[in-house]
């Protein structure tokens, strides 16, 4: 069986890298004593797949990891012991058994749902910024891929902007980006729009199909997410 995971990793601990979460993951089932399937092979390593990396710095309620199990687990089991076994900031808040053929996150994730802190930036100042990257044709950005600077369109990804009002010193912008051609960072999005980037939450990630939109896996309750610190 397939087990889905969501969880969080809020504060001090997204400094930490997408590997290292990983290794942090790897650990904590071995510790709870899971039925993990492992590869085949002089080297075995669990089953473990996740969602679109987050990028270093930024916050997230919305990270996923599916897990291959030898034999069934409760979800509840894992939803009520996981937390205690990570370190402080990744907690797990929703797991799941998934339906056999079930897609993997890499492929199914479709678009991404940030919220951002933009410092000194008022909304009324915001909201014109928004306006005239929605009107851009083009958004380019540099960014090296193979060792060599390679120049992107980041239009046809910039899916949605909005201004969500006063965030401490600034304003809290909300963003939906797409995941093709290629995924966009919170950095990226805020080099094309010329402002400062404060702190960026992921709260959302959405698969769309035949006109219709879902999350890999929803929290038992709608998530609230609370801005009080300046970015």
């Amino acid at each position: 069986m397939r087990l889905r995971i969501r969880f969080a990793k809020m504060g001090r601990v997204r400094w930490t890298s997408h590997r290292d979460v990983a290794r942090m993951w790897e650990r904590a089932l071995r510790r709870a004593r899971l039925p993990v399937a492992y590869t085949e092979g002089f080297s075995p390593r669990s089953k473990l797949s996740f969602g679109l990396a987050l990028p270093t710095g930024c916050e997230s309620n919305a990270e996923y990891l599916d897990v291959a199990l030898r034999e069934p687990v409760s979800p509840d089991e894992v939803t009520s012991t996981f937390s205690s076994l990570l370190p402080e900031g990744v907690d797990v808040v929703a797991a799941q058994v998934l339906p056999e053929g079930a897609g993997s996150l890499q492929e199914e994730v479709t678009s991404c749902r940030w919220e951002i802190g933009v410092p000194q930036v008022g909304p009324g100042g915001l909201g014109e910024v928004i306006a005239a990257v929605l009107g851009a044709g083009v958004l380019p950005v540099t960014r090296e891929r193979k060792g060599r600077p390679v120049t992107d369109d980041l239009r046809p990804s910039v899916l949605a902007l909005s201004s969500a009002g006063p965030c401490g010193t600034g304003s809290l912008l909300v963003a939906e980006l797409g995941t093709r051609p290629r995924g966009v960072r919170p950095a990226e999005l805020a080099q094309v729009m010329g402002i400062e980037l404060g702190l960026a939450r992921r709260t959302n990630q959405w698969i769309e199909r035949d006109g219709s939109r879902w999350e890999p896996l929803a929290t038992p309750a709608a998530d609230a997410a609370v801005w009080e610190r300046a970015s």
